[in-house]
């Protein structure tokens, strides 16, 4: 006969961790929040750039209109953005995507116009490949 009751013996061995169904099953649903987060981040990253670009060109636009107040016209196509470049605290900047704004003056939707062609860098496109401009 035991000298201890069933109910308090003492386990020699205990078995601790996780056992390999149990980290499939975990690694599963890691992926499962990933796939599910990972691309609405991305669609977030794509329309803050969106936002830089239009940001910038209205800071672009602020720097030519002080420039034509002081030299009763806007630089010329020829002369471009490399003109208005001491009205602004830093370097004339390149666009989100790293390409140069496209301006012209004068331009077809008002006195210059300000262009960037977004992600694929050519004129058109939609969503993240749509065209910011300064003319809207």
């Amino acid at each position: 006969m035991n000298r201890y009751p069933t109910n308090l013996r003492i386990k020699k061995y205990s078995q601790s961790g996780f056992t390999l169904i149990e980290l499939l099953v975990v690694m599963v649903i890691i992926g499962l929040l990933a796939a599910l987060v990972v691309p609405k981040f991305f669609g977030h990253v794509d329309k803050a750039m969106q936002q830089d670009a239009q940001a910038q060109i209205e800071l672009l636009g602020q720097a030519l209109d002080l420039y034509r107040l002081e030299n009763h016209k806007y630089p010329s196509t020829d002369e471009g953005l490399e003109k208005i470049a001491s009205y602004l605290k830093k370097e004339v900047p390149k666009d989100p995507w790293g390409n140069n704004y496209t301006y012209t003056s004068p331009g077809e939707h008002g006195d210059y116009d300000l262009v960037s062609f977004g992600a694929d860098s050519v004129e058109g496109g939609e969503d993240t490949n749509k065209d910011i401009v300064s003319w809207k």
